[in-house]
């Protein structure tokens, strides 16, 4: 694929060095290009630039709170280079071959099918793995040395060679930086191999602030009005700040409002606006119907002393 220089401060609307510019690709086509989205770059975006430029044998890992936007932030600076990714979800059953690839049966006879890993490392995709934390250390111990630029040896396949293609980068989300689940909140989280963590650069990635969120709340739920944003994303950060533990009596909720449940319960608000309780019916559907009684009641307090009078009965439109 042919390569292109994109200009940092243009692509991704951000204050850059006049001239820093970062390499992609020309191709706008390509079908692994995540989709454009809104998007407020933020934290981050300078370490994740510079693991761009060059990974220096270094793999990169985002971690925070679910739902502070890790998979977005990849995805976004990716289509902003045109960049494909090859993303893949762990979870607990996942093997080293589901990534290499395996054999299947097609029109009566068997070939071998290249996975998300030996695809990226032969074009010169992002390999994204998101959940790491949810895979067996043991499997993920197997990405070490292709993280490291060493050529992928397909044993299955005839002991097929795949060289790194100079754009293949692997990046990882969870939820934990893979010192495993400290909370209890995350089930399945496993606590991940040392040696295999070395190989990573880590970025810690939490909320947006307010003003950055009002923002990606009057883009997704455009007809919401300001004042009434201000206050659900209000209601947002104190129900985080005690799902994080920042409470006096430490961790109190086992629920939180991420972004996207803040813009769930923005549009069910304005879709219920007809009900008695509007607010407190689309909080309900959009997050504390899973919550246990006691935690539902003090979501609802804090709500209700923020939101006033729209909490009662009023009206968010």
């Amino acid at each position: 694929m042919t390569t292109q220089l994109y200009n940092v401060a243009q692509a991704f609307g951000v204050k850059a060095p006049k001239g820093l510019s970062i390499e992609g690709f020309a191709d706008t086509t390509h079908p692994h290009i995540p989709p454009a989205t809104p998007y407020v770059f933020r934290q981050g975006l300078a370490g994740i630039i510079a693991f761009l430029r060059d990974p220096a044998g270094d793999a990169f890992l985002l971690t925070g709170p679910t739902g502070s936007g890790k998979t977005s932030l990849v995805c976004q600076v990716a289509n902003r280079l045109n960049w494909p990714v090859q993303s893949v979800t762990c979870h607990g059953r996942m093997e080293l071959s589901d990534l290499i690839g395996q054999f299947v049966l097609c029109e009566g006879s068997t070939r071998f099918v290249h996975g998300p890993l030996a695809v990226a490392l032969r074009e010169g995709h992002l390999l994204l793995l998101n959940e790491i934390d949810l895979m067996d250390p043991a499997e993920l111990a197997g990405l070490n040395d292709v993280i490291e630029g060493h050529p992928l040896v397909i044993p299955q396949n005839g002991g097929e060679v795949i060289r790194p293609h100079p754009k293949f980068r692997v990046f990882a989300t969870g939820n934990s930086a893979g010192a495993g689940d400290t909370t209890g909140l995350y089930q399945g989280v496993l606590r991940q191999n040392l040696a295999f963590l070395d190989r990573f650069r880590v970025l810690q990635v939490g909320y947006l602030e307010p003003e950055v969120e009002l923002g990606v709340l009057e883009r997704a739920v455009p007809s919401l009005p300001q004042a009434v944003g201000e206050k659900l994303i209000a209601v947002a950060n104190e129900v985080r700040r005690l799902f994080m533990g920042e409470a006096d009596a430490g961790a109190e909720l086992t629920v939180t409002l991420s972004t996207r449940t803040l813009v769930r319960w923005a549009r069910l608000a304005l879709t219920f606006r007809g009900a008695p309780q509007p607010i407190r019916f689309a909080l309900e559907q959009a997050l504390t119907a899973r919550a246990d009684p006691e935690q539902r009641e003090a979501i609802h307090r804090i709500a209700a002393d923020v939101m006033g009078d729209l909490w009662s009965g009023g009206t968010p439109a």
